[in-house]
């Protein structure tokens, strides 16, 4: 194939996924609006109080009213957001790197697979729920307590897509590297790590959305700061539409992890891309 055909097939792609994504875009935005225009109405038609439903216009009067402010204003935001974006985010590297740590033990080693898995599994299996209230006794009301939980949510997601990942390896790919006296390091880095890199992305996604899940949880049981006590103190006060406007908030920013990730894993595993 000529270099000119690659470009060509290579340009009709990106066209392809810009009219795509154009497209995506297009509907996610008619049916946002949909749904408001329902929402709107449900209130009207049902006459439902503002204590159990608010409008749309209250809920944004509310995101609004802690948009607007000094960034460095406690009674806005952005301090409550920067707090808990803060620990999941570290929850999230310190829960991912053992994940993969301990995932990559184990597909290296059956012996360590048996030693481990079952552990794993009965601790994701516990409801974490419970076991937030241990660990805000063990690691206190401050940050380690989010960190602690947070990290937790995050390791069970690249544990089991990393041990996946790495076991997918074909066998040809394995032989040929012993054909040429490869170190099992080497084969990790050369073969392996590359090979599991969309499930290591696909854990990741989920692991940023569980650790901001636990710091959250860690939060509705006891912080100085954080969106979960905005939740908490909005709930206290029946100010619902304060209660929508941190949960839109919660949401878009769930969305833009996830936009960040995808798009560090189009950058990075670019051959995936190309089989596309």
């Amino acid at each position: 194939m000529s270099s000119a055909t690659t470009a060509a097939n290579t340009g009709r792609s990106r066209k392809r996924t810009d009219k795509a994504g154009a497209s995506g875009t297009a509907i996610s935005a008619a049916g946002l609006v949909v749904l408001l225009a329902a929402w709107s109405a449900s209130v009207q038609m049902f006459h439902l109080p503002p204590y159990i439903m608010p409008t749309p216009q209250a809920v944004w009067h509310a995101l609004w009213s802690g948009l607007a402010v000094n960034p460095a204003s406690r009674v806005g935001y952005y301090l409550p957001l920067w707090s808990t974006m803060k620990n999941s985010m570290l929850g999230m590297v310190i829960g991912s790197v053992g994940g993969l740590a301990l995932g990559s033990a184990m597909a290296e080693s059956r012996l360590v697979e048996k030693l481990v898995m079952p552990y794993a599994f009965a601790l994701q299996c516990l409801p974490k729920v419970a076991i937030a209230p241990l660990v805000v006794i063990w690691a206190g009301f401050g940050d380690g307590s989010k960190i602690t939980i947070s990290a937790m949510l995050a390791f069970f997601p690249m544990l089991v897509n990393s041990f996946a990942g790495l076991r997918a390896v074909e066998p040809e790919r394995l032989d040929l590297m012993r054909s040429l006296s490869a170190t099992p390091l080497e084969t990790y880095r050369i073969v392996k790590l590359p090979n599991a890199a969309p499930y290591l992305f696909a854990g990741l996604d989920m692991a940023m959305v569980y650790a901001l899940l636990g710091t959250i949880v860690a939060e509705f049981l006891g912080a100085q700061q954080g969106m979960g006590v905005v939740i908490t103190q909005a709930q206290a006060v029946s100010d619902v539409a304060g209660v929508f406007a941190a949960l839109i908030i919660l949401g878009v920013v769930g969305i833009l992890m996830h936009a960040v990730v995808r798009e560090a894993e189009r950058k990075i595993v670019h051959w995936g891309e190309r089989k596309k």
